[in-house]
């Protein structure tokens, strides 16, 4: 009762409850009334499953796992859910647009914190599955715990803070720069007092998901994202507690989700061992699917996540507006969006973006011979959360008058990234994923961060500063990729967007970054009605890759 009341006081109030309005699992599980109940009650005692969504508000995560919750039922899995329930003082759901710094440091995310867990039960209810609140796994003695370690672990340390051996700092720190929408903290009048609020939230989470383990047999842990607070910590618990973890992603290619095991995708693309793509059967179809839609991507008509409007790719329009000369040798340069996903990894040769980026202008100041070209993710204007520290403000600070031999295409330019790469002897990248594209079709990639192409056998990859430099003198390289590395990359590529991102017409997206449920009974989830769903569930059931089958 108390559950409908939370959901009523918040329609009430004029919440605008896009979840109320389009998941519809109250219609669907009604038509099939007699099958869902028969199988919640085969159900019982199967393999516990729980799905950690955690934030209710987070449209496309509380809509895959939703869909799980169902699809696992019917496969005989005991599925339980965790809604956090305004018990976290910081999570992924705080962005400045909704609460102001000053704000969030005095009372957390608590202005919005009603309407996330009214979507959330909203989502979940109608399945009549049980479900966890964050307040009944926490006593009042661990919260005063929590917020008493926040407050006096020292400002410095923070990001390397580990309790208990978790490393609660590091997806503390992601949360705050992800709310400020930069790659640091510096300047920030309040980051102090909210990092500390993420580190109270990231402990708090520490206590809700010890409790939830030692209170329930749970077999397997599934949630969206694994960085950030509340999922990164949730998945730092499971796994030191030897609980298994299924993370998922929205992915680029329409209606695709990527779904990876024991850690977030950030990591496990890196260290997925070549064996799982290097030897599938490669012929001219495969390779045709993967080149024409790495031709789309261009225009990003086949996915549902892009960052830029339709773009200029006339090289005389580009050459003209950029005043750069194509016909002397180029460098390429790629950011990424300075503060998504900042985690710790072993092979980074440089502490971090802004970093390498300093220090490959600073080179290039003594090639005149070269032209480096940079192209600052578009994302920072134009992606989910627009940036607050800006790669050309950055720039700017570190190099008052720009070398004549550097360019620099903007953010907000509707210059079109491939082809300007295209023009490229080279191109430099830290941790975007256009480098699987561009190695794709033959141009050489130098690696100096986390991108996945990093040991995949076909890509430059650099491990020290002084190593970036030896590259570096060896520019231009004056060739394409041989067949040999081409062949490789372009199977990369279709591992990439064609295995491991898994097709699921459940979900369907009207808008960029907004999605809807797309169920038409229950019937439609069981095993044997869609291929991608029967790969998803038999991961998280039975640990087998979240690979599709393309033969």
């Amino acid at each position: 009762m108390a559950l409908i009341k939370e959901i009523i006081k918040y329609m009430r109030v004029g919440f605008r409850a896009r979840s109320f309005a389009r998941i519809g699992w109250g219609p669907i599980i009604k038509k099939d009334i007699r099958l869902w109940e028969s199988e919640k009650s085969k159900a019982k005692n199967g393999k516990k499953v729980l799905i950690a969504t955690s934030l209710g508000g987070y449209d496309s995560g509380a809509y895959l796992e939703s869909i799980l919750a169902v699809a696992l039922t019917l496969r005989g899995a005991e599925t339980e859910i965790l809604l956090c329930d305004k018990s976290l003082p910081a999570c992924q759901m705080a962005k400045l647009a909704r609460v102001k710094p000053t704000q969030f440091a005095e009372m957390g995310p608590s202005n919005f914190c009603g309407s996330c867990l009214a979507s959330g039960l909203s989502i979940y209810k109608p399945l009549g599955l049980k479900i966890h609140l964050y307040s009944n796994h926490i006593t009042e003695v661990q919260q005063t715990l929590a917020r008493k370690i926040a407050q006096t672990v020292a400002f410095d340390e923070i990001s390397t803070y580990k309790f208990d051996g978790l490393a609660v700092g590091e997806h503390a720190y992601a949360g705050a720069l992800r709310y400020f929408a930069r790659g640091d903290l510096l300047g920030e009048l309040e980051g102090e007092a909210v990092l500390r609020c993420y580190l109270e939230a990231a402990i708090r989470t520490v206590f809700v998901t010890r409790s939830l383990i030692k209170e329930n047999n749970i077999s397997v842990v599934v949630f969206h994202h694994g960085i950030y607070v509340p999922q990164g910590i949730i998945g730092e618990v499971c796994r030191h507690e030897g609980i298994r973890v299924v993370n998922s992603n929205p992915a680029y290619r329409k209606q695709t989700f990527i779904f990876s095991h024991n850690d977030t995708y950030h990591h496990t693309m890196i260290d997925e061992p070549v064996s799982t793509w290097e030897d599938i059967r490669w012929d001219a179809s495969k390779k045709a699917k993967v080149l024409e839609y790495l031709s789309s991507r261009w225009y990003g008509t086949n996915d549902w996540i892009w960052f830029h409007e339709p773009p200029k790719h006339d090289i005389n329009e580009i050459a003209a507006e950029l005043k750069i000369d194509f016909s002397r040798p180029t460098i390429g340069l790629l950011t990424s969006v300075m503060w998504d996903a900042q985690l710790h990894y072993r092979s980074n040769a440089f502490k971090n973006m802004i970093e390498w980026v300093m220090a490959t202008i600073r080179y290039f100041e003594t090639r005149p011979d070269l032209q480096l070209l940079i192209r600052i993710h578009p994302a920072e204007v134009t992606g989910l959360v627009p940036s607050r520290q800006l790669m050309t403000t950055e720039i700017s600070r570190h190099f008052p008058s720009i070398p004549k031999n550097v360019f620099i295409i903007k953010p907000e330019s509707t210059i079109g990234t491939y082809a300007a790469m295209n023009q490229c002897d080279s191109v430099v990248i830290y941790n975007t994923k256009m480098g699987i594209e561009l190695s794709a079709v033959g141009i050489p990639v130098v690696v100096a961060g986390e991108a996945w192409i990093r040991n995949k056998g076909f890509s430059i990859d650099i491990t020290s500063p002084e190593q970036y430099v030896s590259v570096l003198d060896g520019l231009p390289l004056g060739r394409r990729m041989n067949d040999s590395q081409i062949n490789r990359a372009q199977k990369y590529a279709f591992h990439f967007f064609f295995r491991r991102m898994i097709d699921l017409r459940f979900i369907e997206s009207e808008k960029k970054f907004e999605f809807k449920l797309a169920v038409d009974s229950i019937e439609s989830l069981c095993a044997g009605h869609n291929s991608g769903l029967d790969c998803i569930c038999s991961g998280i059931l039975d640990g087998t890759h979240f690979t599709m089958d393309t033969e």
